[in-house]
């Protein structure tokens, strides 16, 4: 049985990531193991399952290449695992879906929500050269199902209100995200999500609880069907203003040139029409910012 400090318990046992065969994506495993009270046994325990190759050839351990764990430390909720030289050994590609496979495993632990890496006591560096910083459930992008693909490093703008609500302000947003999900319903959940707080002068422009529907592209029009959630408005921002803080989003995206927008599979009273092209002069800057800086909104969760 499972202990109040472990993960939560399912018919099957808890699931594991593993890396495919190909090293291309990551693949879950129901694991039988019986954790108890202890966080750091139950971090362990976890650990040596995750250096272990599961009896399936398709799958492989995520900790079962030449690289070696030089200590954990748990404190509180943040677990720091300190890898040795060898991490920086690892391929690109590979890094990213070890680093994924075990957070998201080790995320499941109910005393563990965030996760640090670093090699021989420094902070983990990506190939870009930044600090990775701290990870979250957050972090890594990804739809259900028990096949998950290679995650990517993607850059997007978004857009979100001003004090005033009376115009967007663009800003960068850099973040991690499966390929099985599609960038425009990434760059509608992100929107919707709102601002990260880190830079102040950013304000929501979609109610939170909105849900997407569905979110496809063709012939360069993305169509983004939401439910009613959409038409309650945050704050004073008005809902023709929270359309287009999506339009000018993904008309950022080389595949969308128009954006229609639809509630519940039906045009919103409230717009004349569903269709709408990118609108430049609703954009507006921050007055700390000059007119050509960019504004990177870097994920807290994701950077640390």
């Amino acid at each position: 049985m499972l202990g109040g400090c472990a993960a939560t318990e399912t018919e099957n046992g808890i699931p594991v990531y593993y890396l495919s065969s190909s090293e291309t994506r990551l693949e879950t495993h129901m694991v039988d193991i019986s954790l108890g009270e202890d966080p750091e046994e139950n971090i362990n325990a976890l650990l040596e399952v995750l250096g272990r190759n599961p009896e399936f050839m398709q799958y492989k351990a995520p900790l079962g290449y030449p690289i070696g764990i030089n200590s954990i430390k748990l404190d509180t909720t943040r677990l720091t695992i300190d890898f040795d030289s060898r991490y920086y050994e690892l391929g690109t590609s590979t890094e990213v879906l070890i680093r994924a496979a075990v957070v998201q495993t080790l995320l499941q632990l109910k005393n563990v929500r965030y996760i640090f890496f670093t090699v021989d006591g420094d902070p983990l560096i990506d190939n870009t050269g930044k600090q990775v910083g701290r990870m979250s459930e957050k972090t890594f992008i990804y739809n259900d199902g028990n096949a998950i693909n290679t995650y990517d490093e993607v850059v997007v703008k978004l857009y979100f209100a001003n004090e005033s609500a009376t115009g967007l302000i663009g800003a960068y947003r850099d973040k991690f995200y499966s390929t099985n999900v599609p960038l425009e319903l990434f760059v509608v959940e992100e929107t919707i999500a709102g601002p990260s707080g880190q830079i102040e002068g950013l304000y929501p422009t979609i109610n939170p609880d909105t849900n997407v529907i569905s979110v496809s592209t063709s012939d360069g029009v993305c169509y983004v069907n939401l439910d009613s959630g959409f038409t309650t408005t945050v704050g004073n921002v008005p809902t023709e203003m929270a359309a287009y803080s999506l339009v000018n989003a993904l008309t950022e995206l080389p595949t969308v040139n128009k954006v229609q927008i639809l509630v519940n599979g039906e045009v919103p009273q409230i717009f004349q029409t569903s269709a709408f092209e990118r609108n430049e002069d609703i954009v507006t800057t921050l007055t700390e910012y000059e007119e050509d800086e960019d504004i990177y909104e870097t994920e807290e969760d994701t950077r640390g």
